[in-house]
């Protein structure tokens, strides 16, 4: 891409006013344990690349199941912007040990939410996350459950008030996707009505997944209707990342998908989607890399780093790392992930932040169920030396 485009991005992906969060690179971290991750493999979806892939990131929550009501505000929430840096501190012991010594970085590592909302279990979530994804409560059919109906933003506005009262960057998840989302007739006008009033409740939203998981994934049964050109020109996506640009002109609008740094099939399919809507013009500012799939045993650590790198060089977009997980019932195999990939993620200049897909065991999405890294109020290896290493407490 041109100097010009690249250097947009960076200002608007590393600059925001509203982060309060440098993206200084790290002094030394501690190594990666190996070179692959040996866990039992997660239960194959319908990935591009032999099914190999888990299914999306779903939730529990079914389209609809909000009762009607709530009006839609004319003016933006209240709540200081900004977000919240974790603590700097020495290099991390080489080798991906318990030893004493943080990761030096001002990049977020943040989580969702549990059941809507944030402190869960008896712990508050702002004293060991600095970032926050609503996990299903900002899915389009759960705010609206139809599109003749008035918006009902309950849930929403208690996730948002937290992340202002705490100063933790929010992270809107997601506007268009192809599971919960609303009956009705969904059209432009009806696309246009849901991220105008989203960004006009929601102002300080520094994030947002505007497209979540485009075909062959889970497409939106309404892509025609806002476009189309699916698998050609990929309009509908276009067009989409120019409405939200228009509703929300200052946050960071990602496209978000899964098996894009782990199955090099999809990753290629991925990346021409990308590719396509940057030259017709779409305001992407930045990838979101999933990453469910890096506890499959079949995926190489090797060319997980190449294809995270080749999204970063063949579009010059960074590259959040959007719902890391590592989902085992192996206290040592999820420990050694953890050791193998926090790292590497935050030392890497085009990465500016990880949300990790969910931190109570028993509580995460289905197709992880093993994933949680405090399991009976007790804390699991990888939760010690994650907060260990981030300098963050424990309880």
């Amino acid at each position: 891409m041109g100097g010009e485009v690249v250097t947009e991005v960076l200002v608007r992906s590393f600059l925001l006013s509203w982060f309060g969060l440098g993206f200084a690179g790290l002094a030394s971290a501690c190594g990666p344990a190996s070179e692959a991750v040996d866990p039992p493999a997660v239960g194959g979806g319908s990935g591009a690349q032999g099914g190999t892939g888990p299914a999306s990131q779903g939730g529990t929550n079914t389209a609809g199941t909000n009762a009607a009501g709530g009006s839609s505000a004319t003016g933006g929430r209240s709540g200081a912007a900004g977000g919240r840096s974790s603590t700097s501190g020495g290099a991390a012991t080489a080798g991906g040990n318990n030893t004493a010594g943080t990761l030096s970085t001002t990049k977020f590592v943040g989580n969702i939410t549990t059941g809507d909302v944030a402190d869960t279990n008896g712990m508050v979530f702002a004293k060991h996350w600095d970032q926050i994804t609503p996990e299903n409560a900002g899915k389009w059919g759960n705010v609206q459950a139809n599109t003749g109906q008035n918006f009902n933003w309950s849930r929403l506005d208690q996730l948002y008030d937290y992340a202002q009262q705490n100063n933790l960057p929010f992270k809107q998840h997601t506007f268009v996707w192809g599971s919960q989302q609303p009956g009705g007739n969904v059209d432009e006008a009806a696309v246009k009505r849901w991220m105008t009033e989203y960004c006009k409740r929601y102002p300080n939203t520094q994030m947002i997944d505007v497209v979540n998981e485009p075909p062959p994934h889970r497409g939106p049964s309404y892509a025609n209707a806002i476009g189309g050109g699916t698998d050609s020109s990929w309009q509908w996506i276009t067009n989409s990342f120019k409405w939200a640009r228009e509703a929300c002109p200052k946050a960071i609008l990602i496209l978000n998908d899964y098996n894009n740094i782990e199955w090099s099939t999809d990753h290629q399919h991925f990346l021409s989607i990308v590719l396509a809507v940057q030259a017709a013009g779409a305001p992407i500012d930045a990838i979101g890399a999933q990453s469910h799939d890096l506890d499959n045993a079949n995926v190489s650590a090797a060319n997980v780093k190449k294809m995270l790198r080749n999204l970063n060089d063949q579009t010059g977009l960074p590259v959040y790392i959007s719902e890391f997980d590592i989902s085992t019932t192996d206290d040592a195999a999820q420990l050694a992930a953890y050791q193998q990939w926090i790292p590497y993620f935050l030392e890497q200049s085009y990465i500016p932040g990880i949300t990790i897909w969910g931190w109570i065991y028993g509580r995460t999405w289905a197709d992880a169920p093993n994933s949680g890294l405090i399991r009976n109020n007790s804390p699991r290896p990888a939760w010690t030396w994650l907060m260990q290493q981030l300098d963050r407490p424990e309880r």
